[in-house]
């Protein structure tokens, strides 16, 4: 009888554990992370281009025929040695019968007038040559006391005229020349005219960034033929959205990631460009954007790799601290007007509001509400309240 009274207390007391467990709330799987003490660093990314500091466009100076270029991108050039371009000046235009005589006719007109600008120039000199011997004669006198003052101011007059003619009268010559040669200009032939070619040297030391024009052809003037720049003076240009560029500061810290090399390049901000422009996104809004120049910290040999127009992603830095309390951005969930985090309490989850600073994409700097060392629950779902118990997730 005692031993089926016991199996019977036995019996109960395990309903009743099952029971119990039964009605306790079910825990809930969580990641977990930890609050801890470090560097942190604040950065604005964005995709940016290499891009030579100072790009020279070679053009045809005059129409005519520029010749086969056989400079290939990355040939170095020489400040005045390398050949870039040799260019032949266009032939004059053909001239009929009685566009012949015009200008034949203007030719001689013009040596006409230069005979009389000449004949003019030499009774201008001869002129002034005796204005200077007749003041030379009557300075002699004036010593002498012998003239008046009245003379010599006359006689200083018309030294200073015949100085004036005969300036005048070089002048006159210098223009009929100068007519002379465009009149002739007007009659010169195909043979006549088949100068010798000009050549265009390279104006710094440096590479040839793009050949433009590659065959021989007839060119306008200001025809782009060549592009040359020097590779060792280059910079990134990021555009970045306006709101965002006026937090970037003139010589900020640049990191230089995904240019294809081992590790991250350094860098300074060198200019905000003082004025925006509107860029399309990918996803059609328009965006005011702002480029940022960037100069390079680390010495050539490090980044020799890179070129005009390579793609590289800038990070900017714009607030960093060596120590601070530390926690996964994860962790964060919006409370009012404020942040909190679940704090691990035993194997409870407990709302905590807390006061933080700067956040970038991974972490958040703690100025109150949490300590070191502090367990909190990452990226809480709607089942995480207050009190709720927590299963750390295996793995």
């Amino acid at each position: 009888m005692a031993k089926n009274r016991w199996a019977w207390i036995v019996l109960a007391v395990a309903a009743l554990a099952i029971i119990v467990v039964m009605l306790l709330p079910e825990r809930v799987e969580v990641e977990l992370g930890t609050v801890d003490r470090g560097p942190l660093q604040v950065t604005l990314d964005e995709e940016g281009e290499s891009r030579v500091r100072d790009r020279y466009v070679i053009s045809a100076p005059v129409a005519g025929r520029v010749l086969r270029i056989e400079l290939e991108p990355g040939d170095p050039v020489v400040a005045g040695e390398t050949v870039l371009a040799t260019f032949q000046p266009a032939p004059p235009n053909l001239l009929d019968a009685r566009t012949r005589a015009e200008a034949q006719a203007r030719v001689e007109t013009a040596e006409a007038d230069l005979g009389l600008a000449q004949a003019e120039l030499a009774r201008a000199r001869a002129e002034y040559r005796y204005a200077e011997s007749e003041y030379a004669r009557i300075e002699r006198l004036a010593a002498d006391e012998i003239v008046s003052q009245e003379m010599r101011d006359a006689v200083q007059l018309q030294l200073d005229a015949g100085r004036e003619a005969r300036t005048a009268a070089e002048f006159a010559v210098g223009v009929a020349e100068h007519t002379l040669e465009q009149a002739r200009a007007a009659l010169m032939s195909e043979d006549d005219a088949s100068a010798k070619p000009i050549t265009i040297l390279a104006p710094i030391d440096g590479v040839v960034l793009r050949r433009l024009r590659e065959s021989a052809a007839v060119v306008p003037a200001g025809d782009p033929l060549i592009e040359v720049a020097d590779p060792d003076r280059l910079e990134i240009v990021a555009d970045f959205l306006s709101e965002d560029a006026v937090r970037i500061r003139t010589g900020a810290i640049v990191l230089i990631e995904r240019w294809g090399g081992e590790r991250s390049l350094h860098g300074r901000v060198r200019r905000v460009e003082p004025s925006g422009f509107t860029k399309i996104s990918a996803l059609g809004v328009e965006e005011q954007r702002v480029n940022v120049v960037i100069d390079f910290d680390d010495p050539r040999e490090a980044w020799r790799a890179l070129g005009d127009g390579y793609r590289v992603d800038v990070r900017v830095v714009v607030w960093e601290a060596a120590d601070v309390v530390r926690v996964p951005a994860s962790s964060l969930v919006r409370s009012g007007e404020g942040w909190s985090v679940f704090r691990v309490a035993g194997k409870k989850a407990r709302l905590v509001p807390v006061e933080v600073g700067w956040r970038t994409g991974l972490q958040a700097e703690v100025l109150s509400g949490l300590d070191e060392g502090d367990r909190v629950v990452l990226y809480p779902s709607d089942q995480i309240t207050d009190g709720v118990g927590i299963q750390p997730r295996e793995g």
